[in-house]
């Protein structure tokens, strides 16, 4: 089951960092990029753990490309979170907190087929691309266009990430461009 924030959520309290950004939006935004930031921590963890557990004829490439895809993944993580504070809000504090907000599944399995964690990972990614484009539609309402710059590089990535990701599911297609 897919965790949404809430508006209900407390609010987080906002410092006095210079913005022309309403409070409103400031803290809404920084609500949605937190959201997405306990995202990408869930699944650059996830990725991780299925580049550790890799298996099989393709072992070599799928490590490869997962622990690629790793990195890339980790290293959004400080851009989120530093976006959040010029917003002005508190952004992630523990590991507990990113449990608790987290939409991406963990997988705790012993042994995941090397096809199954692929399909997997490719899924958490689109969902991840879906949920970095609604995050995006609020920032261009709200008028951020750092942060909607900052998601659009973001949404490329992560859509790459899952076209790598499904292309290398196809194995053997006979389709002549192995």
């Amino acid at each position: 089951m897919s965790k949404q924030p809430t508006a209900s959520a407390k609010p987080a309290p906002q410092l006095a960092t210079p913005t022309d950004l309403g409070d409103n939006a400031r803290a809404d935004i920084a609500a949605v990029i937190n959201t997405l930031l306990a995202d990408t921590f869930a699944l650059y963890l996830k990725t991780k753990n299925f580049h550790w557990h890799m298996s099989g004829p393709h072992f070599r490439d799928y490590h490869l490309l997962l622990d690629e895809q790793s990195d890339q993944i980790l290293a959004m993580t400080d851009v989120l979170a530093e976006r959040v504070r010029k917003l002005g809000a508190l952004t992630l504090h523990s590991i507990g907190e990113i449990g608790r907000m987290q939409r991406v599944r963990d997988n705790d399995a012993a042994f995941v087929e090397p096809a199954a964690m692929l399909a997997e990972l490719r899924e958490d990614n689109g969902a991840m691309a879906r949920h970095m484009r609604e995050a995006h539609e609020l920032c261009e309402e709200r008028k951020d266009l750092a942060t909607a710059s900052l998601l659009e590089v973001f949404i490329d990535e992560t859509e790459r990430r899952a076209w790598f990701l499904f292309e290398a599911a196809q194995g053997s297609t006979g389709r002549g461009d192995t």
